[in-house]
């Protein structure tokens, strides 16, 4: 696909350079640590709206089509599509076990390689996709970056489900346990 026509005023939403958003994000873990943590995830779920307003508009005018018409596989890439001409990056979907959805994307813009960070760094995401991925499922989700590029790793991969098993999850890392580990019992 082509570069993006997408109006930005009109979808109420704006550019902004990467090197400002990773400038944000490091003044706010520098700063306020686990809160500027929260604000940014905060700053994302309040976004998310006009993301999938934004999204939504996209794709019908693409395919006259919305977004819980499409099966698993053409959303996944249609959405990608959506984020990459963004300036987001790609990103795939895909599941572990019948509780966890994933998204994963080797190219993610909120994640700077550079900053080392010891722990995923991609905030303001996991609160956007809480979010977007909340109006697609038609219910609330919870969000949680389990990868992330700022770390190092390859790739940032987020995971998607009800509140209680990011919980679990989040509890679970916490404690030393791998994710996939952590999901091992969860249904």
């Amino acid at each position: 696909m082509g570069r993006s026509s997408l109006d930005l005023p009109a979808h109420q939403m704006l550019a902004v350079s990467r090197d400002a958003l990773t400038a944000l994000r490091d003044a706010l873990l520098r700063d306020a640590d686990i809160a500027g943590a929260t604000y940014l995830q905060e700053a994302g779920y309040a976004g998310s709206e006009a993301v999938f307003r934004s999204f939504r508009d996209w794709l019908r005018a693409r395919m006259d089509a919305e977004p819980g018409e499409l099966s698993l596989d053409e959303f996944g890439e249609l959405a990608s599509a959506y984020f990459g001409e963004m300036g987001w990056g790609t990103l795939s979907i895909g599941s572990l076990g019948e509780a966890v959805a994933t998204v994963d994307s080797p190219d993610w813009q909120e994640a700077n390689p550079a900053s080392e960070l010891d722990h995923p760094g991609c905030h303001l995401t996991t609160g956007m996709f809480a979010g977007f991925f909340g109006q697609v499922a038609e219910r609330p989700l919870a969000v949680l970056e389990v990868e992330c590029r700022s770390m190092g790793a390859p790739r940032c991969r987020f995971l998607l489900g009800a509140g209680e098993v990011m919980n679990h999850v989040y509890e679970e890392i916490e404690r030393g346990v791998g994710y996939e580990e952590a999901l091992s019992g969860v249904e």
